[in-house]
């Protein structure tokens, strides 16, 4: 049953960023084809990896724009106009927040559809590398069994059959046919070389890969941790922290910066690949391999013939004479030659063996296997990949304008507490109403002594009274008056003074149905 071609059609996205601009380092246009051997093609690669690096300049000025004008306009702000200032604040830094993770799903999303593409293309690599291997071995085990094996038993027949002529003559044709099949076995392309760069190719790859998927994998957590500690700081109101954090949005500032060049040099280089990758590898494959043979595994048309099948034909052909020959052999010589038998058989057997191979060989040779899983690493890379590529660097796009939003929130922040802490230095510690005065003026080891020497009276100065005797039941559990004006700071002037002294309690605590 016959199966249909699969075609590979270049996504969009590549052709957009096939057309990016290409510049060497003397701003001179630069062809766009995929050449990663030539320097200016190399060059042009660099330049647009350096936009992330004049992103990262136009932040930090930006930045430093914004704190040489927060430091110039500061001004002490009275609480009505604070308030304001102080949701604005808020509401950056929500946004902000929002915008982070939001950028490190994105960037979740993008990190994981990467990594799919590179793992279906080393799958692809791989598989074909498997293939080619066991064509390799194919090939060369069939060589072995016809120049070692089939010419040790012909050199003996012939030293058998020395006595008979026409028994000669059949060896002669046989070796022939043995001559016709190594020759057409050593046509067949040498794909060690082949076998080895898709190998390194797929083991470079995964490494790279690793490293850059667990590189991504920690800055999007970093940016996670950033928001927490940083909704952290605010709410504590430690500068400590927000100094820490500050360190922190710096550094993944900077490797949200490099990120995003690097992401964009490396999906422009892909995708000038991915738009003509049969030309590039036919032109780097010209070595070893012919251009018919590059073209029928690339395209895989019913249209190309198969460039191996007239030498698999030829050696087919070759072995199924050689076996006919050999059972005319079996049934006439054995008779007269009975020690010719074991090599006839022999013969037979590396024959049958030969062919079996060369049935696998010639299913394995079909461009179909090969097309898939080259299509298989272009779909992989060039969809995926790709794909995972452009949301890696909107993932980095917008975190580093949310971490440069969040580092001006972080200098306000930092400047309405040094602001709040300067009015609370301001307020007089002798101020009742002010909540460290009380907690500074409450001592519990001096709650059960006497009321502060404040027997004074209307009538008299504080030196003229003493205090009355108390009993030891009066120590250690002082009136309750006492107990109230603990509540006001403990001072003096908040205790019921000319109450001090009498016998009886407050008027608030008699009984209203009792004489005085």
């Amino acid at each position: 049953m016959a199966t249909a071609r699969l075609d590979y059609v270049a996504p969009w996205w590549t052709y957009w960023l096939h057309n990016f601009p290409h510049f060497n380092f003397f701003f001179q246009t630069v062809d766009s084809t995929f050449k990663p051997e030539e320097a200016s093609y190399q060059q042009s690669l660099i330049i647009l990896a350096c936009v992330g690096a004049v992103g990262l300049g136009v932040s930090l000025l930006v930045l430093a724009v914004y704190l040489v004008c927060l430091c110039c306009c500061r001004r002490d702000i009275d609480e009505d106009t604070k308030r304001p200032d102080t949701c604005c604040v808020t509401w950056v830094a929500i946004i902000t927040g929002l915008i982070i993770c939001s950028a490190v799903g994105v960037g979740f999303y993008g990190n994981s559809e990467t990594n799919d593409g590179v793992y279906q293309m080393n799958y692809s690599l791989y598989n074909a590398n498997r293939t080619l291997g066991n064509i390799n071995n194919l090939v060369a085990g069939s060589l072995g069994n016809v120049e070692t094996g089939l010419k040790q038993h012909l050199e003996r027949l012939d030293e058998i059959f020395s006595t008979r002529p026409d028994y000669l003559q059949a060896l002669r044709f046989m070796q022939l046919m043995v001559n016709n099949v190594i020759r057409e076995l050593t046509v067949l392309p040498d794909i060690n070389k082949t076998n080895f760069d898709l190998a390194a190719i797929a083991d470079q790859t995964a490494f790279i890969e690793y490293y850059r998927w667990l590189i991504y994998l920690l800055l999007l957590i970093l940016d996670l941790v950033i928001c927490l500690a940083m909704c952290l700081g605010m709410a504590k109101h430690s500068q400590y922290l927000l100094i820490t954090i500050m360190g922190f949005v710096i550094l993944s500032l900077i490797l949200s910066w490099a990120s995003l060049g690097v992401d964009t040099a490396t999906a422009v280089g892909i995708s000038d690949f991915c738009v003509s990758p049969d030309k590039f590898i036919v032109n780097h494959t010209k070595d070893f391999l012919s251009a018919d043979v590059a073209h029928y595994y690339l395209f895989c048309s019913p249209n190309l013939p198969n460039p191996f099948q007239q030498s698999l034909t030829t050696c087919q052909r070759s072995l199924t004479t050689m076996q006919i020959q050999i059972q005319g052999l079996l049934q006439f010589s054995v008779r007269v030659f009975p020690t010719a038998e074991r090599d006839l058989l022999g013969i037979q057997r590396l024959l049958n063996s030969t062919e079996f191979s060369l049935h696998k060989l010639t299913a394995l040779l079909d461009c179909r296997g090969l097309h898939k899983d080259y299509l298989d690493a272009l779909m992989g890379v060039c969809y995926d990949g790709v794909e995972g590529l452009l949301y890696l660097s909107l993932f980095s796009l917008l975190a580093a304008c949310a971490l440069s939003a969040m580092l001006c929130v972080i200098f306000r922040v930092w400047t309405l507490m040094g602001s709040r802490e300067k009015e609370y230095d301001d307020i007089d510690e002798e101020d009742p109403f002010n909540p460290q005065a009380r907690r500074i003026s409450y001592n519990p080891r001096r709650s059960n002594t006497h009321s502060f020497c404040s027997y004074t009276t209307s009538l008299g100065s504080q030196a003229s009274l003493h205090p009355p005797p108390q009993s030891t039941s009066s120590v250690t559990s002082p009136p309750e008056y006492m107990n109230q004006s603990m509540l006001f700071g403990g001072t003096p002037r908040y205790e019921n003074v000319p109450l001090i002294g009498r016998g009886s309690p407050p008027p608030s605590l008699r009984d209203p149905f009792k004489a005085p």
